[in-house]
């Protein structure tokens, strides 16, 4: 037996002609022969296009002008940076979507893990309900929103009529846009930040919490000192999830409010938007979209180094 194997061994080094497809397809090979295809179609479906943005940022090009895009280096970051204030209004109304959401999510999405981590009477119903708004399509709540804003027709003013109220103009007063576009985000989201809280809470240990019952520490101190330190896992993955599709939230804005009224809610992929596709220039709005790439690509490089801090 011991002879075979050296025989075979031997055949093995000393065989002539042996290809680079028969030297692929032995064992030796397979961890990167097997991964091949997997990352071939990554760098299609993902490099390919941030690189050809990238690279069509450093042009100026109009869809309805015939001739090829003109290099122009970084003149329209430059553009954006320094003389475009429809651009840093638009950062502004990201940036502040986006920390008003993540914040009032988190907060609402904590608690009601924290509610439903304890056995209750009818916690299986109740937890299904608090689930059913993200079980919808943005596109869809977004247009029965629309209706409840309605200023004369709508739900919302109904009920405040009914109160003894003022009816509001919702979505088509510029100072309260903005609110109604987090509601209707963190009405939609919430329990998707409960939902990954929900399974960093089941998973957590219960022997350091019976060891601080035993030393007589209170509810409030176990909850500071070991939940959430234990849970600080999931509650990263739960910020950077919602945190980074806040950044790039499209189809709910564009469907309440189109940006409007007067620019009160058009954030960096609204105005991308409208200028690739309603005013062509793809040069320009390509540069916003690098940006916005960069703002992802950060907020993500500082939460996984908030994740690691704590490890």
């Amino acid at each position: 037996m011991i002879g075979d194997r050296q025989v075979i061994v031997a055949r093995r080094q000393t065989a002539p002609g042996l290809g680079l497809w028969q030297r692929l397809r032995s064992d030796r090979y397979a961890y990167l022969v097997l991964p091949a295809p997997a990352v071939a179609l990554i760098l299609l479906m993902m490099v390919f296009p941030v690189g050809y943005t990238g690279w069509i940022s450093l042009h100026d090009w109009s869809v309805g002008d015939p001739t090829s895009p003109r290099f122009v280096g970084l003149a329209n970051y430059g553009q954006l940076l320094t003389g475009d204030s429809r651009f840093l209004r638009a950062t502004l109304n990201t940036a502040s979507f986006t920390l008003a959401s993540v914040a009032i999510e988190f907060g609402l999405g904590f608690a009601m893990a924290l509610v439903f981590s304890r056995p209750f009477r009818g916690r299986g119903i109740a937890r299904t309900a608090f689930l059913l708004p993200m079980m919808a399509t943005p596109v869809a709540t977004s247009l029965v929103w629309l209706m409840m804003f309605n200023p004369t027709a709508g739900l919302l003013n109904f009920l405040l009529t009914s109160a003894g109220l003022p009816p509001s103009l919702w979505v088509a007063d510029p100072r309260l846009a903005m609110p109604s576009l987090v509601l209707v985000d963190v009405w939609h989201w919430s329990p998707l930040i409960m939902l990954i809280l929900l399974a960093g809470l089941a998973a957590l240990p219960r022997d350091p919490y019976e060891s601080a019952m035993i030393d007589g520490a209170s509810s409030l101190q176990q909850f500071r000192y070991l939940t959430l330190p234990l849970v600080r896992p999931a509650i990263v993955v739960a910020l950077l999830f919602r945190a980074v599709d806040a950044l790039k939230t499209f189809d709910t804005i564009f469907v309440i409010t189109g940006g409007g009224p007067a620019y009160a809610t058009e954030t960096l992929s609204i105005y991308a938007f409208s200028t690739g596709f309603l005013y062509f220039n793809m040069g320009y709005a390509s540069a916003m979209l690098v940006i916005l790439f960069a703002l992802v690509l950060v907020l993500c490089l500082a939460l996984l180094r908030f994740r690691r801090s704590g490890s």
